[in-house]
C-alpha cells in the first residue's frame, strides 16, 4: 500500500494544508485496510464503517502531529485500532481479564495439517473466539503487531500479552481441531 511513499508523502504534505482533494486521495488509498482492521475487532459492519471514517476525521484534524516517524497507513491504522478497542469496550463486549482455561493435552495431543487449511474458515475461527482472545490474535497475526506494541495497545503487561496470546493459540487450534473432525464425521 505504502510502495509510493513519496506520492504518499506528498498527499499527507498536502493534508496539512487542508487540501481536500489530497484527503479524498488518501481515504481512497486506506478505506478498504482501516475498514478491515475495524471490522476484525468490532465484528459489525456499520461499527467498523463510524470507526473508520471517525478515525480519518481525527487524522485530518490532527495531521500536523503526523512526523513522518512511521508510514502514514501505520499511523491512522493505530487510530483505527485504538478508536475500534476504545468502541468494543463501549459496548462492554471486551472483557480485559478473564481468560479460559484450556486443557493442555486437548490442543496440543492432535496434530492438525496447517497445509489443508482454508483461510477463510480459519478467520471464521478466529471469530468465533472470545474478545480478548480474538483480539489480540487479529492485533498479533493479522495487524503484525509485536508483543510489546500489543501491550501498549491494550495495556497489558507484556507478561500478559504472551500469555493471552499463547492461550488464544491454543483455543484457535482445539476450534479448528474440532471443525476439522466435525468436518470429517460429516463431510464425506
Amino acid at each position: 500500500m505504502e510502495a509510493n511513499q513519496p506520492h504518499i508523502t506528498n498527499l499527507v504534505e498536502r493534508c496539512k494544508s487542508s487540501d481536500k482533494n489530497a484527503q479524498l486521495q488518501l481515504y481512497n488509498a486506506y478505506y478498504k485496510a482501516m475498514y478491515n482492521s475495524a471490522y476484525r475487532i468490532l465484528k459489525d459492519s456499520f461499527e467498523a464503517e463510524d470507526i473508520m471514517q471517525e478515525a480519518f476525521l481525527t487524522a485530518f484534524t490532527k495531521m500536523h502531529t503526523y512526523k513522518g516517524e512511521v508510514t502514514f497507513g501505520a499511523w491512522l491504522k493505530r487510530i483505527v485500532i485504538n478508536k475500534s478497542l476504545t468502541q468494543l469496550k463501549k459496548n462492554n463486549r471486551y472483557e480485559e481479564v478473564k481468560m479460559e482455561v484450556i486443557p493442555k493435552d486437548e490442543a496440543e495431543g492432535e496434530l492438525l495439517n496447517y497445509k489443508g487449511l482454508n483461510p477463510k474458515s480459519v478467520l471464521n475461527s478466529l471469530q468465533s473466539l472470545k474478545d480478548n482472545y480474538r483480539v489480540v490474535l487479529t492485533l498479533h497475526l493479522i495487524e503484525g503487531f509485536d508483543y510489546e506494541e500489543i501491550a501498549q495497545i491494550l495495556k497489558y503487561t507484556n507478561e500478559n500479552v504472551r500469555t493471552t496470546v499463547s492461550r488464544a493459540k491454543k483455543k484457535l487450534k482445539q476450534v479448528l481441531l474440532a471443525e476439522h473432525i466435525e468436518t470429517q464425521a460429516y463431510g464425506r
